[in-house]
């Protein structure tokens, strides 16, 4: 009885004092550790298994919670809807998770899921514009010879480009004269680079959004906006570089 009172007092003294019971990760070792044996198993039966024993709810939670903090709602879509489109895009990029990086999955599943959020968001409302700037346009407009023009397009091979970029990339992060800032950007656009197949996919064309790289710089570095564009200078510069060195080549 004295036990049951004792127990009763703490909960009533904790309200009071507003504390509030600490739950624990969803997604921790446990699942860090379900991501490896997912990606180690051979059949389908034991992926199944381990994605609906450890996996299923964890994302769940992690893709809800990215969608509301982040506000990334989608037009016409309703909560559900995007919940699942985001979680079955997730499932096609899980294989591409390389634990050998020692990166951890949440960090690289929570930066897809944004990332595609935000890349849809972004097409949704450029296939609306497109929509209207089409609809308001003139057909007389259209037919005048001094309103249009000719743009002869050239294949770039974005591939190649990040590639060579990413090699001068590391060694000026290892070896330039940086700040503290400067080196916290340089490791994170390394990372950033070396994963942009898996990363940046669901872009347009390949065509790098800046406000998706930007929110995935700010998460990795903890730099605020300002500090990003500060200290992004010196990378543009040597971008510039090697740009110029391959139209010379």
């Amino acid at each position: 009885m004295l036990e049951t009172l004792s127990a009763t007092t703490e909960d009533v003294s904790s309200k009071k004092r507003g504390r509030k019971t600490v739950s624990a990760n969803y997604f921790d070792i446990r699942e860090e550790n379900a991501v490896k044996d997912f990606l180690l198993a051979e059949t389908s039966e034991e992926k199944n298994k381990i994605y609906n024993e450890y996996l299923r709810g964890p994302l769940d939670k992690m893709i809800s919670s990215i969608i509301r903090r982040y506000k990334l709602y989608r037009k016409d879509m309703d909560f559900t809807e995007i919940h699942c489109d985001t979680h079955s895009f997730l499932m096609t990029k899980v294989d591409k998770f390389k634990p050998s990086k020692e990166k951890k999955a949440y960090s690289y599943f929570g930066t897809i899921c944004k990332n595609y959020l935000m890349g849809q968001i972004i097409k949704d409302q450029k296939e609306t514009n497109r929509k209207v700037s089409y609809e308001d346009m003139s057909e007389s407009l259209e037919e005048r010879p001094d309103m249009s023009y000719r743009i002869d397009e050239e294949e770039i091979d974005t591939s190649f480009i990040i590639t060579e970029y990413l090699k001068e990339l590391k060694d000026f992060v290892d070896r330039g004269n940086l700040n503290d800032n400067e080196k916290k950007l340089g490791y994170a656009l390394v990372d950033l680079f070396d994963n942009y197949e898996s990363i940046f996919s669901s872009a347009d064309n390949n065509k790098f959004n800046k406000n998706v790289i930007l929110l995935s710089l700010r998460e990795m570095t903890n730099l605020s906006t300002k500090e990003i564009r500060s200290s992004m200078k010196r990378f543009k510069k040597l971008y510039i570089i090697i740009q110029n060195k391959m139209k010379t080549d």
